[in-house]
């Protein structure tokens, strides 16, 4: 399966997404000799209308485009590529070409990601009356045991039947555990593979407890 090159003068647009926060990080345009190039080095390669060349990015820069992913619209004239951004991806030196808010978003996609880079920066910087760095001190049986503490009210907030109280406990765990991981090497990218793989298996789902499966 290939674009259709011939619907906009042998060019298509290339959304760039980062895989792992799923921020949009630029747009700009393909065309077949990029294309090509892409697929044969596994990096973003675009074609300057402005200059009327190829361009690949980071060439100069060193802010390479690895791609973990690349996909097709329904019309095959569009492409979606998942990248790893060495650096950053906009010329003005921001990490998303996006940064001009015209209506402003209030999603907090990256929130996890956020969180792991907050926690980690404790973990190598501590930082004085942090709670972060106190659990760290106190070490993986104290981790454990908020882990512990704060999945106990999780169940007891939802047998409540307080949607509120059981968005706040559910929160206060999510946090201890990203702590638990960060105390053991594991990063979010681990778990968010781990869970790919779980949902590429196909077949009968019954114990997929037992098998790793969903």
């Amino acid at each position: 399966m290939r674009p259709d090159f011939d619907k906009m003068n042998g060019m298509i647009p290339a959304i760039v997404q980062d895989v792992k926060t799923r921020d949009v990080l630029m747009m700009a345009y393909v065309n077949e000799e990029a294309y090509d190039r892409m697929l044969e080095t596994k990096q973003t390669c675009f074609y300057s209308r402005s200059r009327n060349e190829l361009w690949h990015k980071g060439e100069t820069s060193g802010h390479y485009q690895h791609i973990k992913g690349m996909s097709l619209d329904c019309d095959l004239d569009t492409l979606l590529i998942e990248v790893e951004q060495i650096g950053v991806a906009c010329h003005t030196g921001a990490y998303s070409c996006f940064f001009n808010d015209v209506i402003e978003s209030h999603q907090n996609s990256n929130i996890f990601h956020s969180l792991e880079d907050l926690i980690e920066e404790r973990k190598t910087q501590p930082v004085e009356k942090s709670y972060t760095n106190y659990l760290f001190d106190q070490g993986i049986d104290k981790i454990c045991k908020k882990v512990g503490e704060e999945a106990s009210e999780t169940i007891i907030a939802a047998k409540n039947d307080d949607k509120d109280e059981l968005v706040g406990e559910i929160s206060d765990l999510f946090y201890h555990v990203f702590v638990l991981m960060a105390s053991q090497g594991i990063k979010l990218e681990d778990i968010e593979n781990k869970l790919g793989e779980r949902h590429k298996v196909s077949g009968n789902k019954k114990d997929f407890h037992k098998r790793g499966e969903y």
